[in-house]
């Protein structure tokens, strides 16, 4: 049997911590509470089916999705996990409508970070047992320190990210995540508790055979998107590629990372501004795929070029090995008229 690797998430931020010298361990402390909350969800995941944390919630969310019962948990763990701590000056979460400043025992708050998380991404798939995940993005603020945080904080382009990441809660537990120095993947030992380094240096290959998209939405798409799917399918050149969709960001982008593949939820005739949110799904997933060697856009442009106007602001998303998404760009890029959604105009 292989040996586990020893170095730890714990060891690994302490190592690195050269790309970190203005933080003061505000960077490191954050992403340790980030590390503690997931392993609390992880274990409320691993029950399902045991305990009553499956199904609707019977409430919806601020973009009118219904909310699973382990939305709200999830959400409730990872809010009183950064808030109790204090070691973010803000937080703006997919399921609360407005975001929260922490202001601190003593009413201020000197941190300079503020965080934007989707707490359970693909929820829906909780009650088939199949993967879900996490999704966080870190910013600097650009208030001024020490008052209450605004929402300019917050609606930043992902360029300004200085971390990204996701938890996927599968057949193991990874948390993957970068600072800009590439990417890197930590498994859950649960036998004791921690996360080891399995991944290191995780990299998009620049080809791959994987297309993910919602197929089933297929005569809604705009006419790029569909010639793009026709061209997968033809047997031609290494063609037709494989169809792989799961229904939760993180795992279809986990899974075309290590092998290979593009993932696609463009815009469409019954969701003109596509689905995805900028700010908390792709943003913090284009910044790792661009760490990664992959390649993220709306279709015509850099998601993390993309001047956010609002908290839950939905974009299209094509994103994983950069010849793919290349590629699904030349399509579109003959229909310019598609290209005129609500960011774009920002």
């Amino acid at each position: 049997m292989e040996e586990i690797n020893l170095t730890t998430l714990g060891e690994f931020i302490i190592e690195n911590q050269k790309h970190y010298k203005s933080t003061s361990g505000e960077f490191s402390r954050l992403l340790s509470s980030i590390k503690l909350a997931a392993k609390i969800v992880n274990h409320s995941v691993s029950k399902a089916g045991l305990v009553d944390i499956l199904g609707a919630a019977g409430d919806t969310n601020i973009q009118g999705e219904d909310q699973q019962k382990l939305d709200v948990y999830a959400n409730d763990v990872f809010m009183k996990t950064l808030v109790n701590r204090e070691i973010a000056c803000g937080i703006a979460s997919e399921e609360e409508d407005e975001f929260v400043v922490i202001k601190g025992k003593q009413g201020t708050n000197e941190n300079k970070y503020v965080m934007l998380i989707d707490p359970l991404d693909g929820s829906s798939n909780i009650d088939v047992n199949v993967s879900v995940g996490t999704i966080f993005s870190i910013y600097k603020r650009v208030t001024k320190i020490g008052t209450p945080v605004q929402i300019e904080d917050f609606l930043q382009c992902g360029s300004q990210q200085v971390a990204a990441g996701y938890v996927v809660y599968g057949t193991s537990t990874m948390l993957v995540y970068t600072s800009g120095h590439g990417v890197n993947g930590f498994t859950l030992n649960p036998a004791i508790g921690s996360f080891h380094l399995s991944h290191p240096n995780m990299m998009f290959p620049k080809d791959g055979k994987i297309y993910s998209i919602n197929e089933g939405n297929y005569v809604h798409f705009p006419q790029g998107v569909k010639d793009y799917l026709k061209y997968c399918q033809e047997e031609k050149d290494n063609r037709p590629y494989t169809s792989r969709y799961i229904g939760s960001l993180v795992s279809d982008f986990h899974r075309n990372m290590i092998k290979g593949g593009i993932y696609l939820y463009p815009t469409s005739s019954i969701g003109p501004k596509g689905k995805l949110r900028l700010l908390y799904e792709c943003n913090p997933m284009a910044f790792l795929a661009e760490q990664a060697g992959g390649k993220a856009s709306d279709g015509y442009k850099r998601i993390m070029d993309i001047k956010p106007t609002e908290l839950h602001q939905r974009v299209p998303f094509f994103c994983g090995s950069v010849n793919m998404v290349e590629k699904a760009e030349e399509f579109m890029a003959k229909h310019p008229e598609d290209a005129n959604y609500a960011s774009l105009d920002s």
